[in-house]
């Protein structure tokens, strides 16, 4: 069966889904620093942009679901939105973050061109009507403990809030303690709601708490599994990168070392150039 066609959603300049090439969503698991959000920025464009993908930058504020309390969590929302204010001016570039409170959603709204629910929060109804009503995109992440077919009742929530402007990603769900495993059928399943789907490919390789105070992964497979879902059929991939992983205050296990992606990206885009064809037949002959 070939892939779906799903619906174009635009995110500032540009557009995810539909016939659109594949996206990439990536950047720094948390706003470190500006200085070292700034460069990641500043490289990943220069990547992108060399590759022709269209790309948006994405990092978290405020990182409020982190294993220990003693773990950093990020600048803020004041100072987060500030930083990521001066990226998409400065290098024009569409920006993205997670959302965790009601009151969080106007601030971030004025900034963020996405924004993001997280997968713990995907069933939070208060927090879907109130993102759906700023008319703004929303990712859904797909919870960690949910079927994709539950993802229906989280499109209907953002629909009957009179937003479609809805894209859902797979992270990958629970198997036995500190592990996720991936079913690339979600992929498949999702598309058929009609939205466009992205997946995760380094959360998808999280060990949530694996390593006791904080969560581990597995960031050498990040290649395998990208390719797996371009394969299947997906519009974005969602992917968190840092030069140095090892030395990353947030998810380095599951973090892909910033110097590996264009290669990465050329094999992607190769098979994205395959898949994307045989969509728009299957839609040509149905």
């Amino acid at each position: 069966m070939n892939p779906k066609i799903t619906r174009s959603i635009a995110a500032g300049p540009l557009s995810i889904g539909g016939q659109n090439p594949l996206a990439l969503i990536a950047g720094p698991c948390v706003i470190e620093s500006e200085k070292i959000a700034m460069e990641i920025a500043e490289k990943l464009k220069r990547i992108t942009t060399d590759l022709h993908v269209p790309f948006i930058f994405k990092a978290s504020y405020d990182k409020a679901n982190r294993t220990s309390i003693k773990s950093f969590r990020g600048p803020g929302l004041n100072d987060g939105l500030k930083i990521l204010q001066k990226i998409k001016t400065e290098l024009d570039l569409p920006v993205l973050s997670d959302v965790h409170k009601e009151e969080e959603i106007d601030p971030a709204a004025e900034v963020l061109d996405i924004l993001q629910i997280p997968a713990f929060l995907c069933r939070q109804t208060d927090l879907l009507v109130k993102a759906a009503q700023t008319g703004k995109p929303i990712n859904v992440k797909k919870g960690q403990f949910m079927a994709p077919w539950d993802m229906k009742n989280v499109v209907n929530k953002l629909e009957e809030s009179g937003n479609k402007n809805i894209l859902l990603t797979e992270r990958g769900v629970t198997f036995g303690y500190n592990n996720l495993v991936v079913d690339m059928r979600s992929l498949v399943l999702m598309r058929d709601y009609g939205y466009p789907v992205v997946f995760d490919s380094t959360h998808s390789l999280q060990q949530p708490g694996g390593q006791g105070t904080k969560s581990g992964g597995q960031r050498e497979m990040i290649p395998d599994l990208a390719r797996g879902a371009v394969a299947v059929g997906c519009d974005a991939l969602f992917m968190e990168v840092h030069p140095d992983p090892d030395q990353a205050l947030s998810d380095g296990p599951n973090m892909l070392k910033l110097d590996l992606l264009p290669e990465l990206l050329k094999q992607l885009i190769a098979l994205d150039q395959i898949v994307r064809p045989l969509a728009g037949e299957a839609t040509s002959n149905h």
